[in-house]
């Protein structure tokens, strides 16, 4: 029964046949124990070490790597086996690390289990260990206590419980027993339930269990964790389509290279070498070195940037992200309550901002009121700082949140905690309940120490007090306390006009998202050190309204427009309160007509109506964890790449299903960080947007060096191809194409992993999901500069002069040599010419280059290199003419980017 809220405690007690005196006996306890089992979190299945091995090493690109690996084994080309077999191994070692991430997330889980609790028994309160509990048992809870199962309210006392964990709201909540709803509330509205893993803060209770282990909120959410399938990233989908086709690719050549060679009359020993080193030379084996270096860096400035990576290829899938589901409180909020609104009997009071950090000054032009009304919510406070307020940007302050605010506020204007202590030391109180919605405080006035104040001249209001009550609380409850108004210095009656004109303020703030607490003080003549309730609690004078929230952080609207300029929806899914999340919507510009969803109305949706409505909607509040669920689902199902943010247990299978999970790193949760990709250090949106761009930059730089390697192994194998038909013998010996495939594949295509992200980056829209690595022109660039290449080798290898094979192929190898370092300079940008971009603005590609020219000259000119490669020396004209033509394809490439440059601005 999920519906216990809905239940009078009389029932709920009958119902779980329980005695709340006496609670279960021995016998019954044994007999549900055996029927309910323990209580405590279960674990899926795990899968075996071996089973994990055997599938990162059955991936089409890993399986083409162990092949090239194969092939440069056989031909003898040592140093290129062994560097393939280390990029398969390390490749493996990631994917193993990265399928521990679920198991993981149930070990946070199961860490929250509490080693004890109160309960009832045999008519006797016993410490037993929660694993023991079952439905029926009486738990008795006071502050501090984590609460152990789930169970229906039948005893409070001013009760507040932090759900943060579980709702997403920030405030504890109030709890009240005696609470009965009609109908289905979401699990943040039920103040008559407790659930497990969240803590009582405040007060104390008693609950009967209506749930253990895997049948609670939190087992269902560990469910959850174990049944979310992970997906592969966009990058890895579209690196095992890749493999495929190269794998083919390479067969179909090596194979046609074979049989023409074979037909015109080739030795087979020639023949197949060639074609076993050219279908090595055609397969890319340095693409995962790079992307699992581009990764690797990425990461690295993503850490710079306060985003810690747990899962590399998470890296990239930022940079695909079409949709970022983000939590409000914490993420777009900076999580602490803060006064950003006051409204005084008389007026209100202008220039305060929410988020304001700057030191509140009380101008003399301030009514007094303001003053008394700070005072008086520091002392009605339990909030202390953590420290002497040296720096109000810190705004340290232990206690409640909304009372942390209090304190900070008057912090602002001079008042410290310590100092109001002494000048107004608490004699009584009569403490918060949610029967009457306030508290209040009594004070000695100490003349001698409240002089020294800052705001002391605010206290001839009252006279020279002896003594001070101060209530603070709900708008209704505090009239009801209230005879007079504090309005122009003086007091004046609390009469219907005011009490409407009271409400119509109150009215207004709540309006805009505010939290509003009421104000009243009272003052005696004569020292008091104690009071009855019900003669304390009377003719109080109104002081005002006081909003708070929890502010935008500061860079969160620049982040969310950013995002949004470069196509990405951004949608808040928070479980507080719907006016709440609407207005913050609004305050960041996104939320539109009609686009709130409340988990109640979500949940009277089917799958397909929530799809067909996804679209739609910016806003999603009052959420359950299974509402995130589907709302990703729904979103993926529109071929959306989804990134969910949280921080609390109830985010953590939302996290894990998302194609990127990014939690909480300062108020997240052991489980949502575990279950996440990359965890925020800031809890900052604006990380999260700096992240995409970096991912983007990687995506880019993985496809350069896609074009860039392929490019050149099409020219290469066009010239191979080709040059038989022309009568030409082979233009390069087999030794000859593995250092090409070493220097170009190898060290210069590396090299590029590394260029930094273009500018513009963040002005486009995401890439289409559902396309392939080669779209948006790169497989017609590759084919089309490949063919240019090859072209431009065989027109020089009819023309270069016929003085004696080794010769000729020494200038044909040198060339193709020349024009990759040529082609890894110019293809850096698909739009920004090298000369624009600068040759130091990637040092390490330019130094690769250098090497890479030289070590190409020892080749032709050192004898011992000469007798390996067998090359021979190039006369220095001739290397000129070599050099001159290798340029051919750079300036192409370069006038293509030009005439691009001169489309966009005549479109613009």
């Amino acid at each position: 029964m999920s519906s216990w809220h809905r239940v009078e405690i009389p029932t709920a007690i009958e119902g779980l046949q329980t005695d709340t005196q006496c609670g279960l006996s021995a016998a019954e306890v044994e007999r549900r124990q055996e029927r309910y089992g323990p209580n405590e979190l279960i674990e899926g299945k795990r899968k075996q070490p071996w089973r994990i091995v055997w599938e990162q090493i059955t991936a089409s690109l890993v399986l083409l790597l162990l092949a090239a690996a194969a092939i440069s084994a056989v031909v003898g080309d040592l140093t290129d086996t062994l560097a393939i077999l280390a990029i398969v191994v390390l490749n493996a070692y990631l994917g193993f690390r990265q399928e521990y991430r679920a198991e993981r997330a149930m070990a946070a889980l199961k860490r929250l289990a509490i080693p004890s609790v109160k309960v009832r028994r045999d008519g006797q309160v016993r410490e037993v260990s929660a694993r023991d509990l079952v439905p029926g048992d009486i738990v008795l809870l006071e502050a501090g206590n984590r609460v152990p199962a789930d169970g229906r309210l039948w005893e409070t006392a001013a009760l507040k419980v932090q759900e943060s964990a579980l709702t997403g709201e920030s405030e504890a909540a109030d709890k009240d027993a005696q609470v009965v709803f009609a109908e289905d509330r979401a699990l943040g509205d039920r103040c008559n339930m407790l659930y497990r893993g969240t803590t009582v803060t405040y007060g104390r209770g008693a609950i009967v269990v209506t749930a253990t282990g895997m049948e609670t909120e939190l087992g269902r959410i560990a469910r959850s964790i174990q049944t979310v399938k992970t997906e592969l990233t966009p990058l890895q989908r579209r690196l095992e389509d890749l493999g495929k086709a190269l794998g083919l690719a390479a067969a179909v050549v090596a194979g046609t290279i074979l049989v023409l060679g074979l037909l015109r009359g080739e030795s087979l020993d020639l023949m197949l070498l060639t074609a076993i080193s050219l279908a090595v030379a055609a397969v890319p084996e340095g693409l995962p070195a790079v992307v699992t270096i581009s990764l690797a860096l990425g990461a690295q400035r993503m850490l710079q940037r306060n985003a810690l990576v747990r899962n590399l290829p998470a890296v990239e899938t930022l940079g695909s992200v079409t949709a970022i589901c983000s939590d409000k409180t914490g993420t777009l909020t900076e999580n602490r309550m803060t006064v950003t609104a006051i409204e005084l009997a008389g007026q209100p009071v202008d220039g305060l901002q929410c988020g304001d950090r700057q030191q509140l000054v009380l101008a003399a032009s301030e009514p007094p009121a303001l003053g008394l009304l700070l005072l008086s919510g520091a002392l009605c406070n339990d909030a202390v700082l953590s420290s002497e307020w040296e720096c109000p940007d810190a705004c340290q302050a232990i206690g409640d949140p909304t009372e942390t605010a209090l304190v900070v506020a008057a912090a602002q204007a001079g008042l410290q905690t310590v100092d109001l202590a002494r000048a107004f030391p608490r004699v009584a109180e009569v403490p918060f309940d949610s029967d009457r919605k306030r508290m209040t405080t009594l004070h000695q006035v100490s003349i001698a120490e409240a002089g020294e104040l800052p705001l002391w001249d605010s206290m001839h209001l009252l006279g020279k007090p002896a003594t001070l009550a101060v209530s603070k609380g709900a708008l209704d409850s505090l009239l009801a306390i209230c005879t007079r108004v504090w309005v122009d210095c003086r007091e004046v009656p609390l009469d219907g006009e005011w009490q409407q004109r009271i409400q119509t303020r109150h009215d207004r703030m709540a309006a805009k998202g505010l939290r509003v607490l009421a104000i009243a003080v009272r003052s005696w003549e004569a020292p008091l050190t104690e009071a009855a309730p019900s003669s304390l609690e009377r003719d109080f004078t109104w002081l005002g309204l006081v909003g708070l929230r929890d502010p935008l952080r500061p860079a969160a609207k620049e982040a969310v427009q950013t995002a949004r300029q470069a196509g990405i929806r951004v949608v808040v899914i928070t479980g507080d309160h719907p006016e709440t999340a609407r207005h913050i919507a609004r305050e960041l510009e996104i939320l539109e007509d009609g686009g709130l969803l409340t988990g109640m109305e979500l949940s009277g949706l089917s799958p397909a109506e929530l799809e067909d409505r996804i679209e739609s909607v910016q806003v999603f509040a009052r959420v359950s964890p299974e509402d995130k669920l589907d709302i990703i689902r729904a979103l993926q199902r529109r071929g959306q790449i989804v990134a969910m943010t949280g921080d609390g247990i109830n985010d953590a299978p939302a996290l894990k299903k998302a194609d990127i999970g990014v939690a909480m790193g300062i108020v997240g949760t052991d489980v949502a960080k575990e279950a996440a990709d990359v965890v925020l250090q800031d809890d900052n949106f604006a990380t999260i947007v700096a992240a995409v761009r970096d991912g983007r930059a990687i995506y880019d730089n993985i496809r350069k060096f896609l074009k860039y390697t392929l490019t050149g192994n099409v020219g290469q194998i066009w010239l191979i191809l080709l040059a038989p038909f022309l009568g030409m013998p082979l233009p390069l010996n087999p030794l000859q194409i593995l250092w090409i495939n070493l220097i170009a594949d190898g060290m210069l295509a590396l090299a590029i992993g590394v260029e930094p992200g273009e500018e513009g980056v963040m002005r486009r829209p995401p890439r289409n999901p559902k396309q392939n690595i080669f779209a948006g022109g790169l497989g017609r660039d590759i084919v089309a500069i490949g063919l240019l290449l090859g072209l431009v080798l065989l027109v020089f290898a009819c023309q270069y002069p016929s003085v004696d094979l080794v010769r000729w192929q020494t200038a044909i190898f040198t060339t193709l040599a020349f024009s990759r370092i040529g082609l890894a300079l110019t293809i850096r940008s698909d739009t920004d010419s090298l000369f624009k971009l600068g040759l130091m603005s990637n040092q390490p590609l330019l130094g690769v280059a250098v090497l890479t020219f030289g070590l190409q000259l020892g080749t032709i000119y050192l004898p011992l290199l000469q007798t390996l490669f067998e090359t021979a020396s190039l006369p220095l004209a001739d290397l000129a003419i070599a050099f001159a033509v290798s340029t051919i394809p750079f300036w192409a490439l370069e006038l293509q980017k030009w005439m691009a440059r001169r489309r966009s601005t005549s479109f613009c």
